[in-house]
């Protein structure tokens, strides 16, 4: 891929009626909305961003494309952060009103743009959310959390471990329901 930067915005009839691709870079630092959405972004960190125009059969302007970023979650489970690759393949069509859209099949997803002007930029910005995950993770052997959460989880040698050699180990505990036996004895 090209390290270029890819123009903020582009013409999409033109773009569509000569079957343009474009390769190149987007600075994360600059998508507002991805860099809130991250833990961090690396110092330099792009997208690189593959995209190819296109007229279906029935006319329609296409863009298919592909991106690939790296950037910094924060993981759900241990709230430290984690490094991820996000990629994502899509299709999109583009329409320049809401109703237009509508008229789309299922397969493209809309994205709408001007009469002359497609925000490049804006159209990643949406691709790299979407491609986020819901719940980020590190892999379970590589989390700072797993031997905590394993302590808790029964049916684990460690939480065995844990409730024989807790305060009181090897002696008969109180049942706290043994006072409602008695009530349940007496008739009223």
């Amino acid at each position: 891929m090209s390290n270029a930067e890819l123009p903020r915005s582009v013409d999409p009839h033109r773009m569509a009626e000569t079957g343009a691709e474009l390769t190149g870079t987007i600075p994360l630092a600059k998508l507002t909305r991805f860099r809130s959405a991250v833990l961090a972004i690396p110092e330099g960190g792009v997208c690189r961003v593959h995209l190819v125009f296109s007229l279906d059969s029935q006319r329609r302007r296409i863009v298919r494309g592909e991106l690939k970023a790296d950037v910094e979650l924060e993981c759900q489970r241990c709230l430290g952060g984690m490094g991820a690759a996000l990629t994502s393949s899509f299709e999109l069509g583009l329409v320049s009103t809401e109703d237009r859209a509508r008229q789309l099949p299922s397969e493209l997803e809309p994205f709408i743009t001007g009469e002359d002007s497609a925000e490049l930029w804006t159209l990643v910005e949406d691709e790299l959310l979407l491609a986020l995950p819901a719940y980020p993770l590190h892999e379970r052997e590589d989390c700072p959390a797993t031997s905590e959460l394993e302590a808790l989880e029964p049916g684990t040698e460690t939480a065995d471990a844990g409730k024989e050699a807790g305060p009181g180990a090897g002696e008969q505990r109180d049942n706290p329901f043994k006072v409602l036996e008695g009530l349940k004895k007496t008739k009223h």
